[in-house]
């Protein structure tokens, strides 16, 4: 920072205008700066008596340096910043670009084809006809799986394989051999995720996807070659063969297990050739084909327990990206043998959609994941590592898968039933399935228990939403849960005392939410479930202790079309080690429907509500059952115990009958939160329907009129039920707490429960308190008393926290006292404008 002086003295002063800093001066203030970027005076001067080089510079002008740095270093962050989105804006643009020119191609392909299906429809009667005309018609229908003579699976026969499966792959990702539409639900921009695309017309289920992922293409290829980090559903890939060819790329040979989502159903396995080279561009290309049909070199007989698939060429494109990051194009195309299963699952294998959120799209969020990771701080707010939560989420979903499938060859035999099949027992006795358990009793002496046992079962459900349901598990465990269950399957993992604090959810007030980690767009939430005050034994009835579980969710988002909602838990050591044992256990629903699910994000999960006809009635959304259509969806049902070998028969009988107990209370639950459920009772109303409702958003409005002296709701609105209905809809989030020493919320309208991340039913368990930081929790008690004495009150901007732990800034706040019609205090309303997820 060079500045001129009066005298020409290096560091003086001239007029208070300008001053001129020595090399060494600059270096002193710039130590200070990374030490303390925003010093205080009583700082400053201490910096001047213990640096003499700074003793001609008066203090004031320090504090001006100091100005001007942060101004310098916010502009050189916000250029950095700018730099990025551009560099991001400029490959989208790339992308799109080169996207809206494939369409083009297959625009023009698809006239051509149609005038050629005209001309051939008009000639039908003559004797000749037109073959290329033929050829363009067939095109786009003929399957690509021709009947061939075997091939060479010999080296040079498997380069030749190689290069064709190149060439058919890219002419998926890049051309026209395929008929790709936008994937239902998806919107391409800035901020998706990507361009999903589904097949349309051709053979198998096949999915498509573009986008930009800030890590270098080594590394992504890297990253997408481990399928089983990143894809649940993959069991294992073995690399059988490696062959390096001349061009400086490898192919492999693979041997591909995927998992069955559901017990109804066989796993998959592939017998894959795998080939990865560098385009003349520089691009770097992995692409996968089955080899079948082969003679002269490795083939993979049929291994029993599994249906053998057909992976369809299929890989990755990625291409560097100018100033960093690749732009990847994923193909993912199939045939999962549908005739395998039920008819009722077929639609599970022949949905491109399924294909497109479990495999493709799950294989861009882990790059996506991973690429924020990298540019973030790589310690989450409890001290883990995202990589060591990634590894714990991993665990439960693959615990889980095989708990389900139950394979022989880790050791699960099955037991006999009593008479009705509608519950599977299995146990595993084998050395592997008990290693990674190292379990204890809560006294700290070791376990006996020498086996697991699984209790599993499937059942189809009808016209329910896949992720209300899954909600409605996850906040209230007390409707389906047993907690003499919970507690025994406690008692095999040392249970110590934990400092760990969340927000309380569930309508019995017995289950905290311990936010661990989310993925980038918020489709999975790893969590610790407390389960308060839960006897272990007869002997600790009187000092209950509480019980930990560590908690996978995904699917939970309404508006997703295809996707599996799961639920996975399994008890924890306190301690909660990164090693911690695991026996997951939990819930599956797959939608086999491909229609999209008409519901509002936060629909009322009252089940109490929902079961009784009366002038309470029912909260469900009106729009939730105005929805039409039979949605079905597959719940897959399995639970883990930990036993001594000579309870067996005890513990399966227990275990079979909490199955079949759940089994019942799901059904309960289903069939209330079905909408033709509930209309088919006129009895029950929706939560814009009762006059309770109805009155506090005539008290709300009419209070802030009050006090504000404006309107809170545009002019012209009407009656109890256009009031209500308006104040639903209304853009900032509002909400109302009671008058109550420790004040919970009693009601929020659609933009404050999608704020706060809740329900109806889970808001009435969150305290006022919980949802601020401790800056705003001062200021509220500050505020409390005007609000109580003037009726209102003005809260500056700040951040609050949604009841999953998520930050939420929001510009400003307004309180208000509601008056009821005696004009006594009724409750608080808030009002948080312009919030956003920070």
């Amino acid at each position: 920072m060079a500045m001129s002086c009066k005298d020409g003295k290096p560091g003086s002063l001239d007029n208070g205008k300008y001053v001129r800093y020595t090399p060494e001066q600059v270096e002193a203030l710039e130590r200070l700066y990374h030490e303390c970027p925003k010093p205080s005076s009583i700082r400053r001067q201490q910096l001047i008596r213990e640096c003499p080089i700074l003793s001609n510079i008066e203090p004031k002008q320090i504090k001006v340096w100091f100005q001007n740095r942060r101004c310098r270093e916010k502009q050189r962050k916000e250029a950095s910043r700018l730099q990025a989105v551009n560099r991001k804006l400029t490959a989208m643009n790339k992308l799109l670009m080169e996207e809206n020119d494939r369409l083009q191609k297959q625009v023009s392909q698809l006239v051509y084809e149609n005038g050629c299906f005209r001309q051939h429809t008009q000639n039908a009667t003559l004797a000749t006809k037109d073959p290329s005309c033929e050829s363009a018609v067939m095109s786009g229908q003929q399957r690509e799986t021709h009947q061939h003579p075997p091939r060479d699976a010999s080296p040079a026969g498997l380069l030749s394989i190689a290069e064709e499966t190149l060439a058919e792959f890219l002419s998926k990702a890049t051309g026209t051999a395929v008929e790709w539409v936008q994937m239902p639900g998806m919107k391409p921009g800035p901020d998706s995720i990507g361009i999903i695309a589904i097949s349309h017309g051709c053979p198998g289920v096949a999915a498509r996807a573009c986008g930009l992922v800030g890590l270098e293409p080594t590394r992504v290829a890297e990253l997408l070659k481990d399928r089983p980090s990143w894809f649940h559903d993959c069991r294992a890939v073995d690399v059988l063969n490696v062959l390096p060819t001349a061009n400086g790329g490898t192919i492999e040979l693979l041997y591909m297990q995927l998992y069955a989502p559901t017990t109804l159903a066989p796993a998959r396995d592939f017998w894959l050739l795998r080939y990865t080279s560098v385009l003349e561009d520089g691009s770097l290309v992995v692409c996968e084909r089955s080899l079948k049909n082969t003679q002269n070199g490795p083939s993979m007989p049929p291994v029993q327990h599994f249906v053998r698939a057909e992976m369809l060429p299929s890989g990755y494109l990625i291409r560097p990206c100018e100033g960093g990051g690749s732009i990847i194009h994923i193909v993912d195309h199939m045939d999962l043998e549908p005739w395998s299963v039920p008819e009722v699952l077929r639609p599970l294998y022949e949905s491109s959609t399924m294909l497109a959120q479990k495999t493709t799209m799950a294989a861009l969020r882990q790059l996506r994941q991973i690429a924020q990771e990298v540019s973030q701080s790589n310690v989450t707010g409890w001290g883990r590592r995202p990589a060591a939560l990634r590894a714990l989420s991993q665990r439960l979903s693959r615990g889980f898968n095989d708990a389900v499938n139950g394979f022989t060859d880790e050791g699960w035999s099955m037991m006999g039933n009593d008479g009705m099949d509608d519950v599977t027992i299995l146990v595993n006795s084998s050395p592997d399935k008990l290693m990674g358990l190292n379990l204890s009793f809560a006294n700290g002496f070791p376990s006996v228990s020498n086996a697991v046992l699984c209790a599993k079962a499937s059942m189809l459900l009808q016209n329910v939403p896949p992720a209300i349901l899954l909600r409605f598990l996850r906040e209230h465990r007390s409707e389906w849960a047993d907690s003499s269950i919970d507690a025994y399957s406690a008692a095999v993992v040392k249970v110590g005392p934990c400092s760990l604090r969340g927000s309380r959810v569930g309508g019995f007030g017995s289950q905290v939410i311990l936010p661990l980690a989310h993925t980038v767009e918020h489709e999975e939430f790893l969590e610790v479930i407390k389960l308060e005050g839960i006897a272990q034994s007869p002997e600790d009835a009187l000092m209950p202790r509480d019980v930990f579980l560590l908690q996978l969710c995904s699917g939970m988002d309404e508006n997703a079309v295809g996707t599996c909602a799961e639920l996975i838990f399994a008890p924890i050591d306190a301690s909660f080690a990164d090693d911690a044992p695991l026996l997951p256990s939990g819930f599956r629903i797959i939608p086999l429907d491909s229609g999209k699910e008409a519901s509002s994000p936060n629909r009322t999960l009252d089940l109490a509500s929902a079961l009784e006809i009366g002038p309470a009635g029912n909260k469900a959304s009106n729009d939730y059952s105005a929805a039409g259509g039979c949605m079905r969806s597959v719940m897959t049902i399995a639970f883990e115990f930990a036993f001594e070998s000579h309870l067996q028969e005890h513990v399966a009988s227990m275990a079979r009958q909490y199955v079949r107990s759940i089994i019942s209370s799901v059904q309960r639950v289903a069939l209330a939160l079905s909408p033709s459920y509930s209309g088919s009772h006129a009895g029950l109303r929706t939560p814009l329907g009762t006059p309770e409702a109805q009155t506090l958003a005539r008290w709300i409005c009419q209070s802030y009129r009050v006090y504000m002296g404006v309107e809170l709701l545009k002019s012209g609105t009407e009656g109890g039920e256009s009031v209500l209905k308006t104040l639903w809809h209304h853009s900032d989030a509002i909400m109302c707490c009671s008058l109550k020493a420790l004040p919970v919320f009693t009601f929020a309208n659609q933009a404050g429960l999608d704020m706060l991340e809740t329900t109806l039913v889970a808001l009435q368990d969150l305290t006022l308190e919980k949802i601020f930081d401790e800056h705003g929790r001062k200021t509220l008690c500050t505020e409390f008393p005007q609000i109580m004495q003037q009726g209102f009150a003005c809260l500056q901007g700040g951040i609050c926290l949604s009841s999953m732990g998520r930050p939420v800034s929001y510009e400003r706040a307004v309180a208000w006292k509601v008056l009821n019609e005696e004009e006594n205090a009724h409750c608080i309303c808030f009002m948080f404008v312009n919030w956003s997820f920070v």
